[in-house]
């Protein structure tokens, strides 16, 4: 069965997408991430969308956005780039596939050009987990850890 999301990030933001349930035995895997600036063509955007299992506490950097895949929490991320001088625009989007979730997941948005808006759609796969399972997914999501 898939879950799918869809929403629009403002730069700086983050938003909570509710996935946890009682007993954990239900877990997700993400199949797409896909970007849509609110104004293509009208202005120029450098889009950063990631996806982590635990919550950003900082500030989410607007003037420099980073990726860091070496993060074990960073389970997507996305760019996508519009510019008003160049027809061809950059898209693409990189989905660490083996990673089973089953507790909430944060995405955040950074524009490095402006502070654009950006549209999202997150697609997920639901996976039953066995209890053993859920209980390594339950505890790796709350310590933040691989």
């Amino acid at each position: 069965m898939k879950k799918s999301f869809r929403g629009l990030l403002k730069d700086g933001e983050q938003q909570k997408i509710r996935l946890s349930t009682n007993d954990g035995l239900t877990g997700y895997r993400i199949v797409k991430l896909q970007l849509m600036p609110e104004l293509p063509g009208t202005a120029d955007s450098e889009h950063v969308v990631q996806v982590f299992t635990t919550e950003r506490t900082a500030a989410i950097p607007t003037a420099s956005p980073s990726i860091n895949f070496n993060d074990p929490t960073l389970v997507a991320a996305a760019l996508t780039g519009n510019s008003t001088n160049i027809t061809q625009n950059i898209s693409q989007s990189i989905i660490i596939d083996n990673m089973k979730f089953n507790q909430d997941i944060f995405i955040t948005h950074t524009d490095a050009a402006n502070a654009n808006l950006v549209n999202y759609y997150l697609e997920l796969e639901q996976i039953k987990l066995n209890i053993n399972e859920g209980t390594v997914a339950t505890l790796k999501d709350m310590r933040g850890r691989e």
